[in-house]
């Protein structure tokens, strides 16, 4: 089992950029396929990105794709989320999760954080 824990999320202006950490703690993160999915108030969870295991396969969200950036350091046991020209409408809730395998399926993680809250303003 491993424990995962969110940090970097803040308020910033529309433009401007924020990396996101995803800590793991437990079982070592490189045994995991990790995913960044977000949730604003009133809607849906939404898939953002998702790395497998050693980071060669990665996965975007039309919406952020070519915009943020998923990487990992295995030897820090930490995925990292690179939002670059963020907008008012990635205000949200950022969580990481894990699953053995990556998937563009936020149901399909077995283990999540707790959440770091991003707010762009206008």
């Amino acid at each position: 089992q491993v424990q995962l824990v969110e940090s970097g999320g803040g308020l910033v202006q529309a433009g401007d950029s924020l990396r996101l950490s995803c800590a793991a703690s437990g079982r070592t993160v490189s045994s995991y396929a990790v995913g960044w999915s977000r949730q604003a108030p009133g809607k849906e969870r939404e898939f953002v990105a998702t790395i497998n295991w050693s980071g060669s396969t990665k996965g975007y969200a039309d919406s952020v794709k070519g915009r943020f950036t998923i990487s990992r350091d295995n030897a820090k046991n930490t995925v990292y989320l690179q939002m670059n020209s963020l907008k008012p409408e990635d205000s949200a809730v950022y969580s990481c999760a894990a699953r053995a395998y990556a998937s563009v399926r936020v149901g399909d993680y077995d283990y999540w954080g707790q959440g770091t809250q991003v707010t762009v303003s206008s």
